[in-house]
């Protein structure tokens, strides 16, 4: 998730310690990453409340330093977090990144699907 600096406000010294949550957060709960287009990444948690609580938090804290990131985290009934994020076409690299790092942590059995899956 390396960004430009006119990208995001967040201190540079910090990047690593907000890359390293999301990687946590990842391991912790992703079930399963997908792509389904260059501006759009769609992930898929198990979500207990406890980890609800977490994404909340850590997605508010990225919205407020990179504000074109656009996060919408949706509960289902199924027990699962749903999180849309979407960036502006000038923002694609970060979101590549940020789906590498989610493909880097998901189950072995689950690929990343989507038209745009290859490029990320």
């Amino acid at each position: 998730m390396t960004r430009p600096s006119s990208s995001c406000t967040l201190p540079t010294v910090e990047q690593p310690l907000r890359e390293a949550e999301f990687d946590a957060l990842f391991a912790r709960a992703l079930r399963g990453p997908a792509r389904p287009g260059p501006t759009h990444l769609h992930l898929i948690l198990a979500g207990d409340d406890e980890v609800e609580a977490a994404t909340r938090d850590l997605i508010a804290r990225e919205t407020v330093c990179c504000s074109f990131f656009e996060f919408v985290l949706t509960r289902t009934g199924e027990g699962e977090l749903h999180i849309d994020i979407r960036v502006p076409p000038s923002h694609t690299e970060v979101l590549d990144a940020m789906a590498a790092r989610a493909r880097a942590a998901a189950p072995p059995a689950i690929p990343m699907a989507g038209p745009a899956a290859g490029s990320a």
